[in-house]
């Protein structure tokens, strides 16, 4: 089974400039999930589908491959992940290579582990979804949301659960914004990431992180520098020879 990585990595970021670049703890912001998808030596090839010449030339020097640089038609701010993924899929095809299963990385994903990839992976091959994403619970029952006027009045968004106790309420999740594993044969139908037939892996909200602002931003590399370091001290706990957690 021939699998393959797509970094979608775009030179344009209009609420962080250069958000993919930027230096995150050291390194390029995509260099992290790049080496990550390497390092769980899952793929056949882990590519970055990008516009712009300084990304490609990063993601080249960190080990991997960009054999053709995106169109202008999904290099805008409007195009769509699927569009991108299509026209990568499509352009391997047309150049006779063809992948059973593929990955989608999205480049600000540093929080990004290769444990969680191969968790995804397994998940995947032992059916029956097509898809598989990441996903993490909400910190608060969604079931006691608020909504908020202009002028500043607030009321029961479902006013049902008015008197549930919030522990009683049922746990409601949200897509990680990591990555997406599909069958590609599946993916070419439906051309949607989260299609009629998704399933998921579940990551602890520390390992999770928008980063849309400065703020999240900081919050991101707190998170990053604990996992990591963590993981580290782990690894040097563990008498030699043992693998996995």
């Amino acid at each position: 089974m021939s699998v393959l990585a797509i970094i979608t990595a775009r030179g344009g970021s209009k609420r962080i400039p250069r958000k993919n670049v930027r230096p995150f703890r050291g390194k390029p912001m995509l260099v992290w999930p790049l080496q990550a998808a390497l390092t769980s030596f899952l793929f056949d090839e882990v590519m970055v589908s990008t516009e712009d010449e300084e990304i490609a030339a990063i993601a080249r020097q960190y080990g991997a491959s960009v054999p053709f640089l995106r169109s202008a038609r999904t290099a805008d701010d409007f195009t769509n992940t699927p569009d991108v993924l299509v026209e990568v899929i499509e352009a391997y095809r047309a150049r006779g290579k063809r992948f059973d299963t593929a990955c989608c990385i999205y480049p600000t994903a540093a929080l990004l582990t290769a444990e969680a990839l191969h968790e995804g992976y397994q998940r995947l091959l032992a059916g029956p979804f097509d898809t598989v994403i990441p996903v993490t619970k909400f910190e608060y029952p969604i079931g006691r949301a608020l909504i908020r006027s202009a002028s500043g009045q607030i009321d029961l968004q479902w006013p049902e659960n008015r008197f549930q106790r919030s522990q009683d309420l049922p746990p409601a999740y949200h897509d990680a914004g990591q990555f997406y594993w599909f069958r590609v044969e599946a993916f070419l139908r439906e051309r949607v990431l989260m299609g009629s037939n998704t399933g998921s892996i579940l990551l602890p909200e520390s390992h999770v992180q928008d980063i849309d602002t400065e703020a999240d931003w900081a919050m991101a590399e707190w998170k990053h520098q604990w996992i990591f370091q963590y993981d580290a001290c782990r690894s040097l706990s563990k008498p030699a020879g043992v693998l996995g957690g």
